[in-house]
């Protein structure tokens, strides 16, 4: 069965520090479990509306996340188990897929969930003049073009894609414009979940209050301070062992780490730069993480800025970056030097597949800016949100820069996280932004293709590259999943060549908790399993 399909390739060092450092317990002086005890997570304000398919951000797929049950899931060894789906099954060539759903399921009003939920769903966020960023997700299916027209200023011809059809109430079936080896991973993504019919009676208040099926309801949205959510009691998946989350906004790293060593917040998923070296020692090592998860960051170039430059420049640029002096002081060895688009736990990886274009090599960085024409205007400019904990590492890397190409390096902080979004969105990045990507789902096409294909959502940089179009289509169309994957791998060294981005580290889980909360673990993903938290009293 599809259920068992088994990620192999994981690789084994980030299977150990996953089962070694995950978890968090109490001490014999730990009260009693409050089932009904309030959680405290660290967020931050969604950029968008809660709507599935308009959230691809961190802050608001926190709450996505808690609200909304997915078809399947992965766990930390890359295998695929259902959750709301009772099975995933694809047809001899991979071309069509039959999802049958658990029984029992309902919406947080109380209406039950149906094959119709997925499909009205999925054909309202195709279509082009409901806006939604996650639209390109549907693309695989037949009749996306028919909803979203890839002419400017076309109008849809129809109103449902005609690849998706309801069999029953628990059965539907997705017949896809080619054969599509790993459809099951794409659709333990957030965009691929069902909604109730009282969306499409007001979508925009929906987005101001969703309603789900998820082990969360959602209660309260107070803009800029908090989101709170209560256990959902008639969940028909494994109910939390909590009652509820409250989620709080902070505008910085530093803040809510104080606020957890003031016992203010219960669990904060990151700590900044400032606070690395200390803070196992501060909570202890049995309530905070170091552990490595499927995440990287990069700089993109935003390519309306950048159009007309030989790749060679962008090259060279990477190869000014001292990655290994950055990670091991500023980021206090907290970080993995990047040698792929693609992280280590994800099937596709490559290790080396950079070909020694990470690696800090100022000679080689100069002959090949020289070469490429110089960089434009001898200025880069890196946007970041400073509610991150960013500023310290993009003034390294710019410091790193200007010392190796004797050019202008400054970061462009902007507010927040929602603001640093909006300007990408916008086409307003000056020069470069940071950009930062943990898995959807563990396959490296999620790296690749989600990122640089012209068309996805994504893409803040505008990059466009039909060669590489072309071959992620071949890959899409590959037989088996390991073909698949061979082939991105493929497309992964053209990339190298363009570089449409500059990767820059391999990412890691530092966060902690508090005296108040036990059975704290964080997924391959980097996020709290908010589900299993205990409160004690």
């Amino acid at each position: 069965m599809r259920g068992a399909r088994s990620a192999k390739w994981v690789a084994t060092a980030i299977v150990v520090a996953l089962a070694a450092t995950a978890c968090g317990g109490g001490d014999d002086s730990a009260g009693e479990a409050n089932p009904d005890g309030i959680v405290r997570v660290d967020g931050g304000e969604p950029q968008n509306p809660l709507i599935p398919t308009n959230t691809n951000e961190q802050f608001g797929a926190l709450v996505i996340q808690n609200v909304f049950s997915k078809l399947l899931d992965f766990d930390d060894q890359g295998q695929i188990y259902m959750v709301a789906a009772e099975s995933v099954e694809p047809s001899e060539d991979n071309g069509t897929w039959t999802v049958t759903l658990r029984e029992g399921w309902t919406f947080h009003d109380g209406t039950p969930v149906t094959a119709q939920s997925y499909v009205d769903a999925w054909n309202w966020a195709a279509n082009i003049n409901n806006n939604q960023n996650n639209s390109f997700w549907f693309s695989d299916i037949v009749g996306y073009e028919d909803v979203h027209p890839a002419e400017e200023g076309a109008e849809p011809t129809a109103d449902t894609m005609s690849g998706l059809q309801v069999v029953d109430d628990l059965t539907f079936t997705i017949e896809l414009t080619t054969p599509v080896s790993y459809y099951d991973y794409k659709l333990g993504y957030d965009a691929f979940t069902p909604l109730p019919e009282s969306f499409f009676e007001d979508p925009e208040a929906f987005g101001e209050h969703p309603i789900g099926q998820g082990p969360y309801e959602f209660t309260a949205w107070n803009h800029g301070e908090s989101i709170e959510l209560t256990r959902y009691e008639d969940y028909a998946g494994e109910p939390a062992k909590n009652g509820g989350i409250h989620i709080e906004s902070y505008d910085s790293l530093e803040a809510a780490y104080t606020d957890l060593q003031s016992g203010n917040i219960d669990i904060i998923r990151q700590v900044a730069p400032r606070d690395l070296p200390l803070y196992r020692q501060d909570l202890g090592e049995d309530r905070s993480v170091a552990q490595p998860y499927n995440g990287i960051q990069t700089i993109v170039p935003v390519w309306y800025e950048w159009e007309g430059t030989d790749p060679k420049v962008l090259q060279g640029v990477s190869m000014a970056i001292d990655r290994e002096t950055i990670t091991r002081t500023v980021l206090d060895g907290s970080r993995t030097p990047a040698d792929s688009f693609v992280p280590p736990g994800v099937y596709g990886y490559q290790e080396g597949a950079a070909g020694g274009l990470t690696d800090f090599n100022p000679e080689e960085a100069r002959r090949l800016v020289e070469e490429g024409g110089g960089i434009p205007g001898d200025k880069i400019t890196i946007q970041y949100n400073s509610d991150g904990g960013h500023q310290e590492w993009v003034e390294a890397v710019c410091n790193s820069i200007i010392e190796t190409l004797d050019v202008e390096c400054v970061g462009d902080a902007k507010v927040d996280f929602d603001t640093d979004l909006e300007a990408r969105e916008a086409n307003e990045v000056q020069s470069m932004y940071r950009g930062g990507w943990f898995a959807d789902y563990p396959l490296n096409v999620n790296f690749l293709k989600e990122l640089y294909h012209s068309e996805a959502q994504s893409n803040y940089g505008r990059f466009d590259n039909p060669e590489v179009d072309e071959l992620f289509a071949q890959g899409d169309a590959a037989a088996t999943l390991e073909e698949t994957a061979q082939a991105y791998a493929e497309a992964e060294q053209v990339l190298w060549q363009e570089m449409p981005a500059i990767p820059l580290w391999f990412n890691n889980i530092n966060g902690g908790w508090g005296e108040n909360v036990e059975n704290v673990r964080f997924n391959s993903a980097g996020q709290p399993v908010l589900t299993e938290v205990t409160v004690v009293e």
